[in-house]
């Protein structure tokens, strides 16, 4: 049988200048690649899937529903004009805000190069203005609060209760967990203000930490992972995942959240990508897919999570992340949720856009917040949500992945359906992998610039 092969139009940028280019997406066999050409800097062809899974069997197909709100018009065209311009095909789920661009560390590593120039911080006011412009133009998204490093804002506890006044019923914070491990009483009075869940730089052992963050934090990790457990947030492991320094240690991290469940609700890899501040060639150069981290997770677990458990999601585009959610068993294991097909990152028929946004904003906001036994208060609305509200939520732990595009893997068309938007300080959402985009040369395409609109 021959290989599955063939090209697919879409669009992308030069990552050089950023201009927008035409693309193709290639697969051949079980791999996929952008290729593009830039009449000033050439051709690039850069590798963004290495399966098996292979590219042809891994869809979710979606198909238009309610269009999110516009908040710009259509001027510059596709990536310039976010905000989100119509061209935008899926709603928010959830919704960044930067609320410091100070840091504590200067890691190597750093999509937002946090700390080089850092901006006073907003006031609390301003944020709460902020909170509510958005909360009017989406209604109640998922939230997550990040920097910069937000634990270094004294008045952190402030912006939290801010947010949940504002409207926002899911808020989560995005922290590398130094202050949370070091200052006592800090996680407490992040729960107390309305913190409902932490989303934990944690990139595996002390080598790992130096590589990708310049110190050997795992102790500090460890503790502040304790602390939020003992102040009834949520805990999801966050591994910034590099070719050569942790992507053997996939295996070690999730038997880590094992051993902490039920207060850590899983993890969630992110393939490292060339934006802001990366000190090595990820851009034609070697990368960590997701059918790398699909295959590495069941190699370094003997089998006990697997390749084929994992489907395409139901709200972003289908080769952006994976997703499955786990049953805690026994004292260290690890078997498949039933009923998971109907899950919003399960394989089925082609789904409403809109309506996946729905199912996957709710089932984020039920999976990674603290273990409950009450049913979730939205009421079940399908077989899966059922499932969730009979079972203890106390048994749920989820494995999760996203590949965020750069300037070299950059497919518009994957672009147009993204669901994690920044809120700019103009009060527009850029999705995320846009807002980040950076050149080779260190160049953003929205961070740090004015309005487009």
């Amino acid at each position: 049988m021959t290989a599955p092969s063939g090209f697919f139009p879409t669009a992308s940028v030069c990552p050089v200048c950023l201009r927008r280019v035409a693309a193709r997406r290639e697969v051949d066999g079980a791999d996929g690649y952008i290729v593009k050409t830039c009449p000033e800097h050439g051709e690039f062809r850069v590798r963004f899937w290495h399966g098996p899974p292979g590219l042809s069997g891994w869809n979710r197909p979606k198909v238009p529903g309610e269009p999110p709100p516009r908040l710009t018009e259509s001027r510059l065209g596709c990536p310039h004009d976010c905000g989100l311009c119509p061209e935008h095909g899926q709603r928010t789920c959830t919704a960044l805000f930067e609320i410091t661009e100070r840091c504590n560390l200067r890691c190597p590593v750093c999509f937002a190069a946090a700390g080089e120039a850092p901006a006073a911080d907003p006031a609390v006011s301003d944020l709460a203005a902020r909170f509510a412009a958005i909360f009017a133009a989406v209604g109640p998204v998922n939230v997550q609060l990040s920097g910069g490093e937000p634990t270094v804002r004294d008045d952190l506890a402030e912006v939290v209760a801010a947010c949940r006044e504002a409207g926002f019923a899911f808020v989560q914070l995005n922290p590398n967990g130094l202050r949370l491990a070091d200052a006592p009483g800090l996680a407490a009075r992040l729960a107390a203000a309305g913190l409902v869940s932490v989303f934990l730089q944690f990139d595996g052992d002390d080598e790992a930490c130096r590589v990708l963050r310049g110190a050997p934090l795992l102790a500090k990790k460890i503790r502040a992972i304790d602390a939020c457990v003992a102040a009834g947030l949520g805990v999801v492991l966050v591994p910034t995942v590099a070719p050569g320094v942790n992507d053997g240690q996939l295996g070690d991290i999730v038997r880590l959240a094992r051993a902490k469940a039920p207060g850590v609700r899983g993890v969630h890899f992110q393939p490292v990508s060339s934006f802001g501040r990366f000190p090595w060639d990820t851009g034609a150069g070697a990368r960590v897919t997701l059918p790398d981290l699909m295959r590495g997770l069941e190699e370094q677990t003997g089998g006990m999570i697997r390749a084929g458990h994992f489907h395409p999601p139901g709200c972003e585009h289908s080769l952006c992340s994976f997703s499955q959610p786990y049953l805690l068993e026994g004292e260290a294991g690890l078997v498949p949720a039933p009923s998971a097909s109907q899950a919003c990152c399960s394989p089925a028929p082609a789904i409403a856009a809109d309506e996946g946004a729905r199912r996957a904003k709710g089932f984020v906001a039920r999976q990674w917040a603290a273990p409950t036994f009450a049913p979730h208060p939205a009421g079940p609305a399908d077989d899966f949500d059922r499932f969730l509200a009979d079972a203890a939520t106390s048994r749920r732990f989820t494995v999760s992945a996203m590949a965020f595009q750069d300037a070299w893997t950059l497919d518009l068309e994957r672009t147009r359906g993204c669901c994690i938007h920044v809120a700019t300080p103009d009060n527009r959402l850029v999705p995320f992998c846009l807002y980040n985009l950076t050149a080779e040369d260190g160049r953003t395409l929205h961070r740090g610039r004015e309005s487009c609109a």
